[in-house]
């Protein structure tokens, strides 16, 4: 054999061998960042989606929360790890549309240090307040909010993420004014809601459901296309004419820049079966939210137009960018 097809034999070995072991993806665990505290929305839809990939691909994804400035510093981090499809990401609307557009700089791009491999989940949005709040409904707590500005509370899960930006787009939309008390993710929040801590929460579905079924916290309003069934008495935001609150969020799936497309498809594929499977289905419904598969391609979109629709909503309410 000359040196020339001795060449050839061992850079067709070397492919062959490259595509064996990416055919094999995952042969170890894989690390999924949640960039927010155990227990709020982001925590409850990666565990649920993540016990099911772990079955599907038959490897531990292994939940990482890291929580911290609306969930810019999760996102950071998993931004800079190896694109390998070892370490994932949770890439949501408050992380990856909201946070980035009230900051003057953030760490990370939301389009161009990621890559998309699919939303998970819609999810309804939720006004909560402390049981013994005096607003029986939101009429009577728009008033008593206008009649006492700044006395109330609302908590969220950082300061520039979705939680935050709902509080103010509300007091933007009723000419109201409340105090802002940014938390390391929404669960330490809600149980100071609970608590009595603070008075409000602009919350999501999932995280809330189980404090709004035990009586502990008290919906007003809903961000969704129709009342929920589980929460038939609860009226939309559309309902009471604020239509600019009624936008259900998104909760997706992402990876480091870079990560190679068959890997990114094998995880697509995955979360696709995941969904499909009725007892991961009736878990997300439970929680109040609906899954929500796309290709790559259809949830690069939406992260890139939503991100333009945020940018526009900061503007329009002229609210000052944070540092």
């Amino acid at each position: 054999m000359n040196k020339y097809a001795a060449l050839t034999v061992a850079t067709l070995a070397l492919a062959g061998f490259a595509t064996a072991a990416q055919a094999e993806y995952p042969d170890r665990p894989v690390k999924l960042i949640v960039p927010y505290a155990a227990g709020g929305t982001t925590d409850i839809v990666a565990r649920i989606v993540s016990t099911k990939l772990s079955t599907i691909l038959k490897q531990p994804f292994v939940v990482d929360n890291r929580p911290g400035a609306g969930g810019a510093v999760g996102s950071a981090f998993a931004a800079k790890q190896t694109p390998d499809g070892y370490t994932l990401v949770m890439v949501v609307e408050s992380s990856h549309a909201v946070n980035p557009n009230v900051y003057v700089k953030t760490p990370y791009d939301p389009v161009k240090d990621f890559a998309p491999i699919s939303n998970l989940a819609d999810v309804p949005n939720v006004l909560v307040v402390n049981p013994d709040f005096p607003a029986k409904d939101l009429p009577e707590f728009i008033k008593l909010l206008k009649a006492n500005p700044g006395k109330y509370s609302f908590g969220s899960s950082g300061n520039g993420g979705l939680s935050n930006m709902n509080g103010e787009l509300f007091m933007h939309a009723t000419g109201t004014k409340m105090l802002h008390v940014p938390y390391k993710g929404l669960g330490p929040a809600l149980n100071d809601a609970v608590a009595g801590q603070i008075q409000v929460v602009f919350d999501n579905i999932p995280s809330s459901s189980g404090l709004i079924e035990g009586k502990r916290l008290r919906p007003l309003a809903v961000a969704a296309k129709q009342r929920l069934k589980s929460l038939p008495n609860v009226p939309t935001y559309a309902e009471m004419g604020l239509p600019i609150m009624n936008n259900p969020s998104w909760f997706g799936l992402g990876a480091p820049a870079g990560t190679p497309g068959p890997v990114l498809d094998t995880l697509n594929k995955a979360v696709r079966q995941a969904l499909a499977d009725p007892e991961v289905t009736a878990a997300i419904e439970k929680q109040g939210a609906f899954p929500a598969p796309m290709s790559r391609k259809a949830f690069g979109d939406l992260i890139e137009s939503q991100n333009k629709h945020w940018q526009k909503l900061v503007t329009d309410i002229k609210f000052t960018k944070l540092q």
